[in-house]
């Protein structure tokens, strides 16, 4: 696992300005990762502050697109919910083109019912949200893959388009998609037939391993022929020596014997033996969680004292 393998994902709502974001997305891209995401989401989880208040992920990756220059750009994830799919695909393609053909989209069917009641978005059963992936999907899939002076018709149980110019087109071919989740036979399903990469975040490796076989099972009775990245999410935690660990784990609330058990934690060498452990099962890529916004020397430390650990 490279450094470039290593992306750095950050949680907005809890609270932090568009302002945090840029720094922390340059000193990512400064440092050599692979990708700076954020995830999509419109309330704190915790209690209701999470001051200054929620930024929207495309809005905020569209700023960023211009603000820098080289690291790619992502959600992880969007929920359905929040976006009908046309204007999404409208989005995220001139994002893309705004940033040069960085951009991923992170896409999920949403779970976070207190925030669409906190901002009047509707929030339908699982099976519906579901259904609702399933259309956005096909929908942006095909808008995006449909030729230029060509129209593009779905349709869907939930959404459905008629003869649409599938307009604007990203400056990618086809930007990469990233379906995650623990679902065991939708959710592998429709990554088999739409996913560029599979993404299971904080769950324990065992589960990892588990459903990372689902989806390589249904690509195979799905016959699809192109390669799947595999990848994970853990909360990161590191420091030079045991106080450096302390400290950073109380800026986020959080024991450090919890974090080693649940993310990447611990000290340069332990931080790293997780990391390699996450390889050897079969993780190609690392979404580092990094909580604490303001700690830019963190990822410094990352870069320079764990990644040259995982060659």
């Amino acid at each position: 696992m490279q450094l470039a393998d290593l992306r750095i994902f950050t949680e907005p709502q809890q609270g932090a300005s568009y302002d945090t974001l840029l720094a922390v997305a340059r000193q990512a891209e400064s440092l050599g990762f692979g990708a700076f995401f954020r995830s999509d989401h419109y309330l704190k989880m915790g209690d209701v502050s999470g001051l200054p208040g929620p930024t929207d992920a495309w809005i905020t990756l569209a700023g960023l697109a211009r603000d820098t220059s080289t690291i790619r750009l992502g959600t992880l994830v969007t929920p359905v919910t929040f976006r009908y799919p046309g204007p999404l695909a409208i989005s995220v393609a001139q994002v893309d083109q705004m940033s040069g053909g960085r951009v991923e989209l992170g896409l999920g069917a949403g779970w976070y019912e207190q925030e669409h009641t906190a901002y009047a978005v509707p929030f339908p059963p699982l099976r519906t949200r579901f259904d609702d992936l399933a259309d956005q999907l096909a929908i942006i899939d095909g808008m995006w893959r449909t030729p230029i002076g060509e129209t593009f018709t779905h349709r869907g149980t939930v959404h459905s388009v008629v003869e649409s110019p599938a307009l604007p087109k990203p400056a990618q071919q086809r930007p990469p998609i990233v379906i995650g989740g623990g679902g065991k036979k939708r959710t592998p399903e429709l990554a088999a037939r739409y996913a560029t990469e599979f993404n299971t975040p904080f769950v324990p490796l065992d589960f990892f391993r588990a459903q990372t076989d689902r989806v390589r099972a249904a690509c195979e009775t799905a016959g699809r022929t192109e390669p799947m990245v595999y990848s994970a999410a853990l909360v990161v935690c590191a420091g030079r020596d045991e106080a450096e660990v302390a400290r950073r784990a109380a800026a986020i609330g959080r024991q450090p014997d919890e974090l080693r058990q649940n993310g990447a934690a611990g000290t340069v060498d332990e931080v790293a033996a997780t990391l390699r452990r996450w390889a050897e099962a079969g993780a190609e890529r690392v979404y580092l969680q990094v909580l604490d916004l303001s700690d830019l020397d963190h990822l410094e430390l990352l870069a320079h004292e764990v990644a040259p650990l995982l060659d």
